[in-house]
């Protein structure tokens, strides 16, 4: 049984022992943002009443962990467990760009949350999920 539990383990990533574990604050930073951003698609997506207040404070939460992730990605933080690519140090202008498109998505995203309107809540949750979608693409790997 030790045997088979020790074999698991040495399967999984390996744990950021670095100082300060960048990469382990920022990937708790993205899960937050997640957090936040999957009750408003399944409400968009699955559920038969759109609720505007319950959207509006999601979209204000999301709007106060925007900032999260993104200052834990500096110089020597490309080491595993990470799974961004090499791409983020050496294209830092495109990577600032991905940032500033989430930012504007999110900054959209509220002002249209205030509204009540579920298509305008639609339309800016779709164009956020396109900024999460383009910079993965773009900048993590697998």
């Amino acid at each position: 049984m030790l045997l088979v539990a020790l074999g698991l383990t040495a399967c999984g990533e390996p744990e950021d022992t670095r100082p300060g574990q960048p990469v382990a604050h920022r990937r708790a930073a993205f899960k937050e943002v997640l957090k936040v951003t999957e009750p408003m698609g399944v409400m968009l997506r699955d559920e038969t009443t759109f609720d505007a207040k319950r959207f509006a404070a999601l979209a204000q939460r999301l709007h106060a962990v925007r900032d999260g992730p993104w200052g834990y990605f500096g110089d020597g933080t490309q080491y595993p467990p990470s799974h961004a690519k090499d791409d983020v140090w050496s294209d830092t202008a495109k990577f600032a760009a991905a940032k500033q498109s989430f930012f504007d998505a999110t900054d959209r995203l509220a002002a249209v949350a205030g509204t009540a309107d579920e298509a305008q809540a639609v339309m800016a949750y779709g164009a956020l999920e396109n900024t999460c979608r383009n910079c993965h693409k773009a900048f993590k790997r697998d």
